[in-house]
């Protein structure tokens, strides 16, 4: 708890990301982490396997970029930097763990973006969502671009923010929650297949609750409907073991990944 404080008090966010949530998401995540370390070390590994077909299929060796950079615990930073001549790693929040981890390596630098396209709606800047990748994605010399279990939490903090909010966000109401998620994952996907580089995606798809007697009691589609096509690898992902979310139910994650997708 101190050093979950600690993170939230000293990490740099700028100030719409302490206010609407980001950072606090940030941190309790990396806490998550610590305590899940081994149910996830079978996802974190998959997810890597992935990213590094990737890059070793990569022809242009000269920029590549991960969106959702997050802790740098599923991406495998070491390759990037040895492949590719600058690596860019674009989040909403970079905790310390992670800035620490690029010291090693000069070619490796931090970008701070809204990915979800919802930050500017949410704050009163914009009257509609703008689901936008930062410029160096489309840089010429951009050969591998990277959606690192990102996807499946673009929506969450903007449909909780509106389906809590007594107003409406521009022109979405408080009960258009599914349509407006299923706007933000499609708005990231569409911004992917538009790009020349070779897209990498990996994400969580939906997720299973259930008790020690491995019976179901509810399911959730985390892309709202949308559609991926058929995945080059599929695992699942523990993501809150028993006693981590409940004491007698466990969170289970479907994962698909491509790594070379196209939309």
């Amino acid at each position: 708890m101190l050093l979950d404080l600690l993170h939230l008090l000293t990490t740099p966010a700028p100030a719409a990301q302490r206010r609407l949530g980001y950072l606090r998401d940030s941190v309790w995540l990396m806490s998550r982490a610590r305590r899940c370390r081994r149910a996830w070390a079978p996802h974190l590994e998959a997810s890597r396997a992935v990213m590094r077909a990737a890059i070793a299929a990569t022809e242009r060796g000269d920029t590549a970029v991960v969106l959702g950079s997050g802790l740098l615990l599923d991406v495998p930073l070491a390759d990037l930097a040895a492949r590719f001549r600058r690596v860019v790693l674009v989040d909403a929040v970079h905790l310390r763990p992670a800035r620490r981890a690029i010291r090693a390596f000069a070619n490796v630098e931090t970008l701070t973006a809204d990915l979800s396209g919802a930050m500017a709606l949410m704050t009163g800047a914009a009257r509609d969502l703008e689901p936008c990748l930062p410029p160096v994605c489309t840089e010429p010399g951009t050969g591998l671009v990277i959606s690192a279990n990102l996807l499946s939490q673009l929506p969450i903090r903007p449909v909780e923010r509106l389906e809590s909010s007594r107003h409406p966000l521009g022109a979405w109401t408080p009960e258009h929650g599914d349509a407006f998620g299923r706007r933000i994952v499609e708005g990231h996907l569409k911004a992917l297949a538009g790009l020349r580089a070779r897209v990498c995606l990996v994400t969580d798809i939906d997720e299973t609750e259930e008790d020690r007697q491995g019976r179901v009691h509810a399911r959730h589609d985390l892309l709202y409907g949308a559609r991926l096509g058929n995945p080059e690898r599929e695992w699942t992902w523990e993501l809150a073991p028993f006693g981590e979310a409940a004491r007698n139910r466990r969170l289970i994650h479907r994962v698909v990944a491509f790594s070379d997708w196209h939309g």
